[in-house]
């Protein structure tokens, strides 16, 4: 009987070191998987780290030839830009030069259009005195004085003026005029006017001699 006991203890003793085997084994191969596991996803960080490396390099080391027709391509596309805003500029300050060119007078001839009222309206008066016509003209004659002075145009004078070549033609020579005279204004066959402190028409006069 105590034998029989002794050999029962014996084999559960055996048992219970092969279970203990077992666990041990069965740790060490959950330590060991586990362990793979950080080693597999270290060497794919590792991995992932040089891949990005890798393009960073890639990128900082651009192809020269590439950065150069870029360049080219921008400057190109200023260029051309800056050639069609030129052209529409330039259109533009033609169409308006040629809108002034043909529309220029329409101030002066506006101004003047009641001048040529005024004459309509004593031409149609077929019933007035010569004295009234005649006053009547030289009511129109100051109005239109008036209105040629808002536009800038002013008479020439040169009433006992020295003759100046740059404002005066001289269409005749008068002799005999003394030494006062010599090279004064003797008559103005036609009024000269400027513009704008420009000389539109030289007056025409005869001078001393």
């Amino acid at each position: 009987m105590a034998e029989r006991n002794e050999e029962k203890e014996k084999i559960n003793n055996q048992n219970n070191a092969s279970g203990c085997r077992e666990n041990a084994q069965s740790e060490r191969d959950h330590k060991e998987s586990k362990n793979f596991r950080k080693d597999e996803r270290a060497t794919r960080t590792d991995e992932k780290a040089e891949e990005e490396k890798g393009k960073n390099n890639k990128e900082e080391k651009k192809d020269p030839l590439k950065e150069a027709q870029d360049q080219i391509a921008q400057l190109k596309d200023k260029y051309l830009r800056s050639v069609a805003e030129f052209d529409n500029y330039r259109k533009r300050t033609l169409k308006e030069k040629a809108e002034l060119i043909l529309n220029g007078s329409e101030k002066t001839i506006t101004a003047i259009l009641p001048v040529m009222d005024d004459f309509e309206r004593a031409l149609a008066n077929e019933n007035s005195e010569p004295k009234a016509m005649q006053d009547g003209m030289k009511l129109i004659f100051k109005k239109f004085q008036k209105v040629l002075s808002a536009l800038g145009v002013k008479k020439i004078e040169t009433k006992d003026k020295d003759f100046d070549t740059a404002y005066m033609e001289a269409v005749a020579l008068v002799p005999g005029m003394g030494d006062k005279k010599k090279g004064k204004v003797i008559d103005c066959v036609q009024a000269g006017y400027t513009l704008n402190d420009k000389v539109i028409r030289h007056a025409k006069v005869a001078v001393g001699q």
